[in-house]
This record gives C-alpha cells, sequence and structure tokens, in this order.
C-alpha cells in the first residue's frame, strides 16, 4: 500500500562509487531530462516514481555500500515509497545474475554499457544528438570530465576491466566539443579521468595522444584549470610534461596512481614497473614540471607483504615526499589474478599498516603546508560552510585533497571564483587565508 503520493515521472538518480561513475550518473540524467522525466540526484524526499541506483563494485567496502543502498530503496518500494526500482552500475553489470536472486524487488538490472537499454525499459529514446551532454551534479564551476572507458592493463588486484571492458577512447573532436558546452554553461575546472589516462589514443591514434588532446582543450577560451587523474606509470607519455609545462590552464598537478614501494609486490601485481624506475619517472616529472603536487594511492596487505615489503614502502614513501596519499587496504577480488593467491595478511594488519603510511604521510603534508605560509596562491572557491569560504589551490582535487579556508566575516568571496589568497596558517591538510 503507497504511504505518499509519488510524481509521475519524477526519477531520482542514486550515484555511488568514483567520479567516473559520477560522470555516468550525470550523462544518464541528461538523457532522462530530454525525454521530459524529472530528474533529481541523491534527493532525500521519498516522493520519485522511480529510483535509478548506479553502483560501484571496485572493493569489497564498495560492494557493501552499494548492496545496502539496493536494500534500502527495495524496502521503500515494499512500502509503497517508490514504483519502480532499477539498478545499473559496476555491481550490476558483474553480480547482476546473483543479485536478481537475492533481491527480487529490484525491477531490472543493467551493465555498464547499457543506457540506452535502461532507457528503453523505461520508453525513452537514447539521444545521440545528445552526446557530451550532462546534466552536473557538482558545483557548476568544476566537472569530471571522461576521455576513455574500460582498461587494457593486467593488474592483479583490479577487477575493473571486468566490469568496464578494454580501454576506449573518446575521440578528440567529441571531447573538446563536450568541453566548449561545459565552459560556455560556466565550468572553470576540467578534471581528466579514465581507467589510465596515459592510454589515451593509442586504439584511435594508434599511440598514445594526451598531449594532443590537452593541447586541443588548453586553447578553448575560459576554461581555466585542467587537472590530469589516474596516470598509469608504466609506459607514461613523456610528452605530456612538457605540455603541463607550457600551457598556464593545465594545473601542475598529477594523480599517479603508485600502488607500493616493493618491486617484489610491484611484481606480484603485474604493474610492470619497478620502485626503482618508479622513483627515477617522479625524479623526471618533478624536473620537468617544477612545483608539480604528485597525488599517488598505495595498497597495504596483498597477498605475501611480509614486513620487509612493507618496511620498504615505508621506507620509499618517506623518500618520495607526495605531495598528496591516499592508502587502501587490498580488496580479495574473485577473478583477477590476485585471487589465485592466498590473502594472508590479516584485515586488522591490513588497517594498521595503512594508518602507519599515513601516519608517515601527514607529517610530511604538514611540512608542505608551513612552507606556504606567507605566500598567495590563486585559489577556486567551492563553497561556503561553517563560517568559511573554503576553496582549493591548483594543487588539490575536490574532495580528496587539501582545502583552503578564509572567514566569511573579513572577506567579500564568491563561489565558483578564483581569488588571490595569501595564506596565514596551515595545518596537516588545511590551509587558513585571507584574500589579498
Amino acid at each position: 500500500m503507497k504511504t505518499r503520493t509519488l510524481k509521475k515521472n519524477k526519477v531520482n538518480v542514486i550515484t555511488l562509487g568514483c567520479s567516473k561513475n559520477i560522470f555516468d550518473s550525470e550523462v544518464m540524467m541528461a538523457q532522462l531530462k530530454a525525454n521530459r522525466f524529472d530528474v533529481v540526484h541523491e534527493s532525500q524526499d521519498l516522493d520519485s516514481e522511480i529510483v535509478i541506483i548506479n553502483t560501484c563494485g571496485f572493493i569489497e567496502s564498495a560492494k557493501e555500500e552499494s548492496i545496502n543502498a539496493i536494500i534500502e530503496y527495495a524496502e521503500a518500494k515494499k512500502t509503497g515509497d517508490l514504483d519502480k526500482l532499477y539498478v545499473t552500475g559496476c555491481l550490476s553489470q558483474r553480480y547482476g545474475s546473483e543479485l536478481e536472486q537475492e533481491i527480487p524487488e529490484v525491477d531490472s538490472f543493467f551493465g555498464t554499457k547499457e543506457l540506452p537499454k535502461l532507457l528503453k525499459t523505461l520508453k525513452a529514446d537514447y539521444k545521440y544528438e545528445l552526446v557530451g551532454e550532462r546534466l552536473l551534479t557538482t558545483p557548476n564551476h568544476f566537472a569530471y570530465f571522461k576521455i576513455a572507458e574500460g582498461c587494457d592493463r593486467p593488474c592483479s588486484f583490479c577487477a575493473i576491466p571486468l566490469m568496464r571492458g578494454k580501454h576506449r577512447s573518446t575521440p578528440i573532436e567529441d571531447l573538446v566539443k563536450s568541453a566548449k558546452i561545459l565552459v560556455e554553461r560556466g565550468t572553470k575546472e576540467l578534471i581528466l579521468i579514465a581507467q589510465d589516462l596515459t592510454y589515451y589514443g593509442l586504439d584511435l591514434y594508434k599511440k598514445r595522444n594526451l598531449s594532443e588532446l590537452l593541447k586541443n582543450l588548453s586553447d578553448i577560451e575560459g576554461l581555466d584549470w585542467i587537472r590530469l587523474h589516474y596516470a598509469y606509470p608504466a609506459g607514461f607519455p613523456m610528452d605530456v610534461l612538457k605540455v603541463m609545462a607550457e600551457r598556464e590552464n593545465i594545473c601542475n598537478y598529477l594523480d599517479m596512481p603508485l600502488q607500493h614501494g616493493s618491486t617484489e609486490m610491484l611484481k606480484s601485481m603485474r604493474r610492470g614497473i619497478t620502485r626503482e624506475k618508479t622513483s627515477e619517472l617522479l625524479s623526471e616529472i618533478r624536473q620537468q614540471v617544477p612545483n608539480i603536487a604528485v597525488r599517488t594511492t598505495l595498497i597495504t596487505g596483498y597477498p605475501g607483504e611480509r614486513e620487509s615489503h612493507f618496511e620498504e614502502m615505508k621506507e620509499w614513501v618517506a623518500e618520495s615526499q607526495f605531495d598528496r596519499l591516499g592508502c587502501f587496504t587490498y580488496s580479495h577480488e574473485e577473478n583477477t589474478h590476485a585471487y589465485g593467491l592466498v590473502d594472508d595478511v590479516p584485515m586488522e594488519l591490513k588497517k594498521a599498516r595503512a594508518e602507519e603510511i599515513m601516519e608517515i604521510q601527514s607529517a610530511i603534508s604538514l611540512q608542505k603546508n608551513q612552507l606556504m605560509i606567507g605566500k598567495s596562491y590563486k585559489v577556486l572557491i567551492d563553497r561556503e560552510e561553517g563560517g568559511y569560504y573554503v576553496g582549493r589551490t591548483e594543487f588539490d582535487s575536490p574532495e580528496v585533497d587539501n582545502e583552503v579556508l578564509i572567514k566569511k566575516m573579513d572577506n567579500d568571496l564568491k563561489v565558483g571564483e578564483f581569488f588571490n589568497i595569501e595564506i596565514e596558517k596551515a595545518d596537516f591538510y588545511d590551509l587558513y587565508g585571507n584574500s589579498k
């Protein structure tokens, strides 16, 4: 029995997981709106006739979050708080048939490449003329910008190729067109994302062509910042560094997940690179792009990680002096190469090692932040919160990196605009400043 009046043709899209899922939800929402649906994103109001959950299936914790969300809305359907429940995304791609048996309240499950099929189920058309159109879920001044789908890398721990398929680059002309649309609507920062940015173009142009794409995007008038996420270290296209150094609107920022600091572990992970080669690459990047902020992510507790391997990683983190770092515990994912190994590091030890890495990094971060005191930086204001304007420098990406806090009572700033901010105080992960 329905407990409330549901709005016909209103769709609530729930997004879980990474920025690539955010991008996919935004594309789906634009298609729905063009088909005359009333679309909202992650609304807390239980007045939508339809809920679509875009799931993540990358690691165990993400799978649990996705399953919990599906169960929550399945219960809402039972009580009449929605009519139709659909599930899409990575978890659905990987486990759809099993989930159908476990959660029958879901009307249909769709894979990562089945947006046209999902729309058809809703009696909507996939509008090809809308390719590149999105309804942004982020603040209007920045947008995640997916340049490729899928991955050809053989990393032993990763299930992404199982869910997203082989690498497929989007043509440069299509990306430029999409970027121009965003900039015309007020977007000032594009955050380039893919499973692997550095593989871009190999399928279309028979060469790594990220540098050419960057040149074309950089030429777009009104685009202030271009930020690079998810660059793979093995086979890194060095011509990208020259473009970064030459173009003022390409941020001095590079997200490069390196995963471990032990050559033996990197070999088992099938990363195609050694610790020594990684350190050489980092040195070359910093030499060619002075003042660059390098962000990385690491994994603790990979199968066979002995104390000696972990000590190597600790030493390497201290030596490498990363500007930004995140650490994850290993997740034993079925059908990956590493699933054939024994998951022999207890979860408690995985977590303890991750915490130890982050303690080393927090000291590095504090030291680097304190060096910024007394200097002025171009800051993009993201939001107002708790008596502060909260923004970022070019060295920081939304949600994962440092933020700059400016007291509202002493400043008159505007969200979505750039301001020159002098840093007056710094702690481990936040900077405090005033507008000049």
